[in-house]
């Protein structure tokens, strides 16, 4: 069954040619005319966002340079909350597939999936599902906790995992010191967290598992 719709606009980002390759290829197939563009880091799909914000879906890859594991995704759905992410992953544990969700993500994909079974979690994706895994409902409390966060707290946070102090962050963000203690400060709160070493820890736990 092929799409009727106007054509549509996709990104695909992961840094294995073969696998965004793949996708294309089955994103083509599904959606006649549409417009596919490809991004190998976080870097290039920020980049590729800005140029086009009303791309129909993102399908991103957990495990890219500056991702960060999760920190990645909670980024982009941060600064584009309405660009559907589709999260095509390697990384075969029920539990990140639920923080995905908790973090935004629209719907989990394995890449081990049929190109089939792809195409359909597209589909029903753009018709507006939200494809929630397995016991979401019971998920990481602290990636619950943590989609509070603004955009700039994200980055704050993510510059903080990185080892960071307020001064370089700040010079990073190109804001005052102030401003950067502030935002520390509001983000113990809405993590619930007490120190800035428990919020590092805890945002550590969203890092996909090492093979």
């Amino acid at each position: 069954m092929t799409e009727t719709l106007s054509a549509r606009s996709f990104l695909i980002a992961d840094d294995h040619p073969m696998v965004r390759d793949a996708l294309s290829t089955v994103l083509s197939q599904s959606f006649p005319g549409a417009v596919i563009g490809l991004a190998g880091s976080l870097a290039e799909t920020q980049a590729a966002l800005e140029h086009q914000p009303d791309t129909d879906a993102l399908l991103l890859d957990l495990d890219m340079p500056g991702m960060e594991g999760l920190t990645g995704l909670a980024l982009l759905r941060s600064d584009w909350p309405t660009v559907p992410i589709i999260v095509v992953s390697a990384a075969r544990d029920a539990a990140i597939a639920r923080r995905t969700h908790d973090l935004g993500a629209s719907a989990y994909v394995e890449k081990s999936a049929s190109l089939e079974e792809i195409a359909a979690t597209v589909r029903a994706v753009l018709d507006g599902e939200i494809i929630a895994p397995p016991e979401a409902g019971a998920g990481d409390s602290f990636a619950q906790r943590a989609t509070q966060l603004t955009p700039q707290q994200w980055r704050v946070l993510a510059l903080m995992v990185q080892g960071d102090q307020n001064k370089q962050i700040a010079y990073k963000l190109g804001v005052g010191e102030a401003t950067v203690k502030a935002h520390v400060t509001v983000i113990l709160r809405k993590l619930g967290v007490r120190s800035r070493t428990q919020a590092v820890i805890e945002a550590r736990s969203l890092s996909l598992p090492t093979t």
